[in-house]
């Protein structure tokens, strides 16, 4: 990926939804939920527009719970991510 978010800003890389229910029917893309899940990707430095800096409390690898409809979907070398402020991120998943 060739892309560096800036100030408090994070990419995610979300988990995958499954694309048949239990009984086997296929979902298309518009009947499945946006995932919440991801990993963390890519970090900005906190920095914010007052040049004031944030510590950031996550960082590249970190699995996270996210808000449904934070952040812009952008789609990079075939592959979709999330770019979102830290302050939408819920929490960092332990596994």
């Amino acid at each position: 990926m060739n892309f560096t978010p800036l100030y408090d800003r994070v990419v995610i890389l979300p988990t995958t939804n499954e694309r048949t229910t239990d009984s086997g029917i296929v979902l298309p893309e518009t009947a499945q939920e946006r995932p919440q899940i991801g990993e963390i990707v890519a970090v900005g430095d906190g920095e914010n527009l007052d040049k004031e800096g944030s510590k950031m409390k996550v960082k590249v690898g970190d699995r996270v719970l996210f808000n449904k409809y934070a952040g812009v979907e952008l789609k990079l070398d075939g592959e979709m991510y999330i770019v979102m402020r830290q302050i939408d991120i819920i929490g960092v998943l332990n596994d």
